[in-house]
């Protein structure tokens, strides 16, 4: 599953490495790699693939799920079609309340004590989808855990899963696509070090120009 969904991003170039020109995030860091899993969406076989490994792994790891919440907004449309397909019903939490009518931080019916699984796109340091988590439990939810398409996993990020006591399972990983990625010549193979080196310290910036 993670070599495959690995392949897909790659191929629609959901994930994109570029490790001697980097991308500047919005906090300033300087990055390797470039994430829009909402490409996802647009390619009907890779879709299949996402949605379905989505539902997979909410069978496998959480089979007492009752409502699925998408985070906003890119989980929100993963969290309807894999809820299409496990006939589960869904919602979505906003990324900010409401400011008029009923000023509603989750959208969808969701009732003290039901168990909730959040569908997200990609997890770096951790910090939206936790929010998400905390307004769930807020709300009376017993939060099982999160699946999502990509994750990083930088140490940040799973340091925060911990704490928030919360599991994550995702379709593909940053090291699993990296690899993949210098396998079928995305990338030269002697990029991969680099890029595992950003994985684990997005402050170091040493990895910059390391390949010329």
């Amino acid at each position: 599953m993670k070599r495959l969904i690995a392949k897909d991003l790659l191929k629609i170039k959901a994930v994109f490495f570029r490790p001697d020109e980097p991308f500047i995030w919005a906090s300033g860091i300087k990055s390797p790699v470039y994430c829009d899993n909402r490409l996802t969406l647009t390619d009907v076989d890779v879709r299949n693939d996402v949605e379905n490994g989505l539902a997979e792994n909410i069978k496998k790891y959480y089979p007492d799920v009752e409502v699925l919440m998408g985070t906003s907004t890119a989980g929100i449309a993963h969290a309807a079609i894999t809820g299409h397909l496990l006939s589960l019903p869904m919602g979505y939490v906003r990324s900010g309340a409401k400011d008029h009518g009923r000023k509603n931080a989750i959208e969808g019916k969701l009732l003290p004590g039901q168990k909730v699984v959040v569908v997200e796109d990609l997890i770096s340091t951790g910090g939206s989808v936790i929010e998400v988590v905390n307004i769930l439990r807020e709300a009376g939810a017993d939060v099982l855990g999160i699946v999502s398409i990509f994750t990083y996993g930088m140490k940040k990020g799973l340091d925060r899963l911990a704490e928030a006591k919360v599991q994550n399972v995702s379709l593909t990983d940053f090291d699993t696509i990296a690899d993949v990625a210098a396998e079928e010549g995305y990338i030269a193979k002697e990029d991969v070090e680099r890029l595992i080196k950003f994985r684990n310290d997005p402050s170091d910036e040493s990895w910059i120009g390391a390949g010329k």
